[in-house]
C-alpha cells in the first residue's frame, strides 16, 4: 500500500497507521519506539488488523473535519459501510486521558455489505504469533508484557473466520493494559464524541495563516501526534526503515526524539500558538542533560530519555515493498552532531524573551541555556556528522553546524541583555566572530552562494537557513544569490534536493521534502512573496488526499518515500505557510 493511501491515528501515547484497504498496517505498543504489534507495512507476514469488504478492495479515506479521527468508506456490490478509527484522547479530571487503546467502529451506510475482520498481531521483531484465549466477547493475545485484549460485539466466530453481513453498527477496542470492563457500545460512542470534541477544540485554539489553512491544520494535527506526552519527547516519525527511495538502502529507524527535530517542531507549535509542548519538552531536556557530563549529548534519545539505541538489521523482514534492510535502532545516536547545541538554545530562547513564560524563566533553565550556548561555541570549528548524519568521516567544519553555533551565541546575547547583563560581552564577541568566520570561509564567491563546508564548493539546501535565521539580512544580495544558485542546481519540478553529491550510499535519487519548504520560507523572507506563494500552491496541489507527508518525494512518480509521517516535513509546511501568507490584518 503506497504511503499516499495510509492515514495516521494516535493520542500522544500510542499511534497506528491505517491503510485504505482497512488494515492497521503498523502499530507499536505500548509506545512509539516499542516493538511492532502490527507490522505488515514492512512485511506481509508481520501481522495486521483488518476490517475490509469480503472480496477485498480499497476505500476512500478522510479525516473527520479538524480531528485525528480517520474515516474509511467502502463500496461493495452488497452495500456501503464505513470504519471510524481513532485512539481516544480528551481531558478528564483536569488530566489528559490517553489510554493505550485503538477503537474501530464499523457502521453500515447502505444495503447489507459483507465484510471480513482479522486481528493478527505479532510479538515484536521475531514475528511470533501470540497464543490466543477466547472469552465471551473478547480475545486475549498472550505473551505481550501486558494484557492485550480485543473486545468486540462482533461474534468471535467471525473474527479471523468467514465473511459476515453487517446489519448494524459494531465496535472493536484493542487495549494494551487495562481492558474494557464496561458496556461496549456506549463506551465507544462516548470515546468517539469526546475525542472529536477534543480535537475540534484544539484546532480552534491554533493560530493559522489566511492562506493554506487546511494544509496547516492537518500538519498541526499530525505534529501533535508525534509528541509523547508522558515524558515530553517529540519523535521524528512513527516508522522505521521505509526507504528514502526505491533500492537506495537508506532505511533508518526514526521512532526516536532527535534534539534537532524537536527544535523545529517547537518553533512550529509557537507559530500555531500552542506552548504546552515546549514546557513538556523542557522537562524532557532537563532529564537528558542532567544524565551526561559536560553536555556531551547524543543526537537522539528514546522517548524515555535513554540513549541505548544500537542499530540492528532484521534479515527476516522483507522491507517496505520488498526494499530492505529493516533496521531497529539508529547508529546516529553515536555520532557527533555539533549543530544540536545551537538548536537547543533556539528552543529555550523564547522562554526568556516572552513575558508570558516568566514562571519558566528559572535560574536552572537559564544556567542550562548558558551551558548549551558555550558548548555550541566551543565545538563550532570541529568536524561532525552534521544535519544529514553522514556515516563516512568528514573533514572541516560544516556550514550548517557553525551556523547553529552562531545562532546560539546570537540568541544567548539577546537573552543575556534581559536576564544576565554580565554575560552580554561574552556572547556578543562570540556571535560577531562566528559570523565573520562564516562569511569569510563558507561564502564561495566563484559559485555566488554559501557552500556546505568551509572552503568548499559543494551545494547544500541547509544553507538556506542562513536567511531564515538572519545571519544575512533579507536585503543582503548574498541572500538572494544563495537562493537562486541553489534553485538552479537542486530544484526538480518545484521540489528541492538536500544535495546531489555522492555520500555513503551514492547520490540521493529524489528531493527531500523539508528543503522545498525551506526554499519557500527563504523566498518569503527576502521579499519574494509572490514566488513563495506560487511554489507553495504548486506543492500543496501534489499532497495526497489525507495531507500527510513523509521525508522524500518523487515529483515525477508523484510518490512519497521515507519514514511516515515525517515531523520535519509538516514543520516545514507550517513555517512556509506562515511566511508566505499575508497577515490577517491584510485580508480582513
Amino acid at each position: 500500500m503506497h504511503l499516499e493511501h495510509i492515514g495516521l491515528i494516535g493520542n500522544c501515547q500510542c499511534s497506528a497507521l491505517v491503510a485504505a484497504n482497512g488494515d492497521v498496517t503498523w502499530c507499536c505498543l505500548p509506545r512509539f519506539d516499542s516493538p511492532p504489534a502490527f507490522g505488515a507495512l514492512l512485511d506481509p507476514d508481520a501481522g495486521h488488523f483488518q476490517i475490509a469488504p469480503a472480496n477485498g478492495g480499497t476505500g476512500q479515506q478522510r479525516y473527520l473535519e479538524n480531528t485525528n479521527v480517520l474515516e474509511t468508506t467502502f463500496s461493495t456490490p452488497d452495500g456501503r459501510f464505513r470504519v471510524l478509527d481513532f485512539a481516544p484522547r480528551f481531558s478528564i479530571h483536569q488530566r489528559s486521558f490517553r489510554p493505550t487503546k485503538l477503537v474501530r467502529i464499523v457502521e453500515p451506510l447502505e444495503g447489507t455489505p459483507r465484510l471480513r475482520v482479522v486481528c493478527d498481531p505479532i510479538l515484536g521483531w521475531d514475528k511470533r504469533r501470540p497464543a490466543v484465549e477466547l472469552g465471551s466477547n473478547h480475545i486475549d493475545f498472550l505473551g505481550f508484557p501486558a494484557t492485550v485484549r480485543l473486545t468486540t460485539d462482533i461474534p468471535l466466530s467471525y473474527v479471523g473466520g468467514p465473511a459476515f453481513a453487517l446489519s448494524e453498527r459494531r465496535h472493536l477496542v484493542l487495549a494494551f493494559g487495562a481492558p474494557v470492563e464496561e458496556p461496549l457500545k456506549p463506551l465507544c460512542d462516548r470515546l468517539l464524541r469526546e475525542t472529536v470534541d477534543y480535537w475540534v477544540r484544539w484546532v480552534k485554539q491554533c493560530n493559522i495563516p489566511p492562506l493554506f489553512q487546511k494544509e496547516v491544520i492537518r500538519s498541526a494535527l499530525a505534529l501533535k501526534l508525534h509528541c509523547f506526552e508522558d515524558t515530553g519527547a517529540i519523535v521524528a516519525s512513527m516508522t522505521t526503515s521505509i526507504p528514502e527511495s526505491p533500492g537506495s538502502g537508506r532505511t533508518w529507524d526514526y521512532r526516536y526524539c532527535w534534539l534537532r527535530d524537536a527544535y523545529y517542531v517547537l518553533g512550529a507549535f509557537e507559530l500555531l500558538g500552542h506552548f504546552e509542548e515546549r514546557e513538556q519538552f523542557l522537562h524532557y531536556l532537563l532529564t537528558v542533560a542532567s544524565a551526561v557530563a559536560d553536555l556531551d549529548l547524543a543526537p537522539l534519545y528514546r522517548v524515555d530519555a535513554s540513549s541505548d539505541v544500537p542499530e540492528i538489521i532484521c534479515p527476516s523482514w522483507a522491507g517496505y515493498e520488498g526494499y530492505g534492510p529493516v533496521r531497529i535502532g539508529n547508529a546516529a545516536a553515536q555520532q557527533v552532531q555539533n549543530d544540536i547545541f545551537g538548536e537547543l538554545v533556539l528552543s529555550l530562547a523564547p522562554l526568556f524573551m516572552d513575558e508570558r513564560f516568566r514562571p519558566d524563566q528559572t535560574p536552572t533553565t537559564l544556567a542550562l541555556m548558558t551551558r548549551l550556548a558555550r558548548k555550541a561555541i566551543a565545538v563550532a570549528d570541529r568536524p561532525d556528522a552534521g544535519i544529514w548524519e553522514y556515516r563516512a568521516p568528514t573533514t572541516g567544519p560544516q556550514t550548517f553546524s557553525v551556523l547553529m553555533s552562531w545562532a546560539a551565541a546570537d540568541r544567548m546575547r539577546a537573552v543575556a541583555e534581559r536576564h544576565a547583563p554580565h554575560l552580554v560581552a561574552e556572547f556578543a564577541e562570540a556571535a560577531d566572530r562566528l559570523r565573520r568566520e562564516i562569511m569569510d570561509r563558507a561564502w564561495n564567491p566563484a559559485l555566488g552562494t554559501f557552500a556546505s563546508t568551509y572552503d568548499g564548493d559543494a551545494l547544500d539546501a541547509s544553507v538556506l537557513q542562513a536567511v531564515t535565521l538572519r545571519l544575512v539580512a533579507p536585503d543582503d544580495w548574498r541572500a538572494g544569490a544563495t537562493i537562486d544558485v541553489l534553485r538552479g542546481v537542486l530544484e526538480d519540478d518545484g521540489w528541492m534536493y538536500r544535495y546531489k553529491r555522492d555520500d555513503d550510499f551514492g547520490a540521493p535519487a529524489i528531493p527531500f521534502v523539508i528543503c522545498t519548504f525551506w526554499l519557500i520560507e527563504a523566498l518569503a523572507r527576502t521579499g519574494r512573496g509572490d514566488e513563495a506563494r506560487a511554489l507553495l500552491q504548486r506543492v500543496a496541489a501534489q499532497l495526497p488526499p489525507l495531507g500527510l507527508m513523509s521525508e522524500d518525494f518523487d515529483p515525477h512518480e508523484r510518490r512519497f518515500w521515507g519514514n511516515f509521517p515525517q515531523a520535519y516535513s509538516h514543520v516545514g509546511l507550517i513555517r512556509a505557510a506562515f511566511a508566505a501568507s499575508p497577515g490577517w490584518h491584510e485580508v480582513v
